[in-house]
């Protein structure tokens, strides 16, 4: 795989977009690297849902060509004793608050080197103790992609010292004949992305998935079912989504975040 000429540097907050925040973020990051590409993976981050984002961005990042520069700013700690570092991996680099939102990449390993970011002249000189988005991430962000190595930003420290959150988990307490888990996130069409993972669902096997009052089969696409209908079925993640063909299922079920689910046959 080719390392891209000039990194790009990747976006996820839960800042929205109706201020200007993001705008601000990127304003910084181009007044630096004029030439660094931007992109926008998502700013509908629920606000402050540390986990939502870990997952999302663990799910996200093997998309991406090496080199690309993250930036993950959901900070409800900003302003507070919270470090900001920096972790390199094998094919990228990674910039937020050390609060849990980099528990997937820990997850996955690969893990080169990670630093405290403390060095100021990579950051805007003057910094607002609630936007550290724009006056820390962004600039170091610009810094990296012109050149700046991760070693420069601060000083190295262990990857286990770094603040790791529980993630909503998939088990079984019978053998694999029912797996538990829970709902992760909804997304834009109002499906509901859950933490079963079909990897653990034995295909041979007929499955249904019980959320809410509902029990609803596990089906290869939307169009299994007939318009309006509730059915589970493996999203592009490789997770198990409930959705309701060609209308929004948070809505129609009832159902939300944090909602127990459960996978039988």
């Amino acid at each position: 795989m080719h390392t891209l000429l000039r990194p790009a540097v990747v976006l996820m907050t839960d800042f929205g977009l109706v201020d200007t925040y993001v705008g601000q973020m990127k304003g910084v990051i181009l007044s630096l690297a004029p030439a660094a590409p931007i992109i926008d993976l998502t700013h509908a981050i629920t606000p402050q849902n540390i986990a939502q984002g870990t997952f999302l961005l663990g799910k996200s990042t093997q998309f991406f060509q090496n080199g690309t520069i993250f930036v993950a700013v959901v900070d409800p700690g900003v302003g507070t004793s919270r470090k900001a570092i920096a972790v390199e991996t094998a094919r990228h680099i990674f910039l937020a608050p050390d609060n849990g939102l980099l528990t997937s990449i820990f997850q996955a390993g690969e893990i080169k080197r990670c630093v405290t970011i403390t060095n100021e002249i990579y950051m805007l000189p003057s910094r607002s103790s609630t936007f550290h988005g724009r006056d820390v991430f962004s600039p170091v962000a610009a810094h990296l992609a012109s050149g700046v190595t991760v070693e420069e930003l601060g000083p190295e420290i262990d990857p286990s010292t770094c603040t790791r959150i529980p993630l909503p988990g998939c088990q079984s307490r019978d053998d694999g004949a029912s797996w538990e888990g829970s709902i992760i996130c909804t997304d834009h069409f109002g499906n509901l992305i859950t933490s079963l993972d079909s990897e653990v669902l034995d295909r041979s096997k007929k499955w249904i998935i019980h959320a809410g009052k509902y029990q609803l089969p596990v089906c290869g696409t939307y169009g299994d079912v007939a318009e309006r209908q509730p059915l589970a079925y493996t999203g592009s993640s490789g997770m198990i989504e409930i959705a309701v063909r060609n209308g929004n299922a948070a809505e129609t079920l009832r159902l939300k975040d944090g909602d127990s689910v459960r996978a039988f046959f």
